[in-house]
């Protein structure tokens, strides 16, 4: 009987031996190399937005400075593509007609994915049919993957198979606060009156 409570008594204390093990992993409490290896590491998103060069069709520089003073929008895309590109920018030339006279300070910026044939003539162009308020800007293929790294902007040239090329690319669209940075993102499949909102409430912040 005595052998049979010393077990016990050594699996009792197995138990919470193990319990304080697990709290002490839980709150950091293991020895390291000095306070900080004793604290949480807190998670870091990955930041959106940085700085770029890039010109628009006049071409006139533009950078990441142009985006401070006023709200802007950042769409990325390319004039031949199929039905991505003209349907997010007849939603946003329709949502700038929806804000009336608050869209005259909001800048919206059409960026092409596709320098190699989207030449400055033919983006004014393309813009200009949606609203000629959109600001198109092109650079040399260095400049554009640089800045499509800073905005976490996927592109890729895919092969047609009858010859040619199309470009497969993120649809997002970039909400950008009046200090320049990175505001939001608004879904292509999002309906307009969560658009109209997400806009509002950009064009209102100070």
């Amino acid at each position: 009987m005595r052998t049979l409570r010393i077990l016990r008594h050594a699996a009792w204390v197995l138990v919470a031996l193990l319990g304080l093990a697990a709290l002490a992993a839980t709150l950091g409490w293991f020895p390291g190399d000095g306070p900080a290896s004793r604290r949480p590491v807190p998670f870091a998103a990955p930041s959106i937005g940085g700085p770029f060069a890039m010109r628009d069709a006049a071409g006139v520089a533009v950078g990441e400075r142009d985006l401070v003073g006023r709200p802007s929008l950042l769409f990325f895309g390319f004039t031949h593509c199929p039905d991505i590109c003209p349907t997010a920018m007849s939603d946003i030339a329709g949502w700038m007609k929806e804000l009336g006279p608050q869209a005259d300070s909001l800048q919206v910026f059409f960026v092409t994915v596709d320098p190699e044939r989207d030449r400055p003539a033919e983006l004014a162009a393309y813009a200009a049919m949606f609203d000629p308020r959109i600001r198109p800007l092109v650079g040399t293929e260095a400049e554009l993957a640089a800045m499509a790294k800073a905005w976490r902007v996927y592109y890729r040239r895919v092969p047609l198979s009858g010859g040619g090329y199309t470009m497969d690319h993120t649809a997002t669209i970039y909400l950008v606060g009046r200090d320049g940075r990175f505001s939001g993102t608004i879904d292509p499949r999002e309906g307009g009156e969560s658009t109209l909102a997400k806009l509002r409430r950009l064009l209102a912040a100070t």
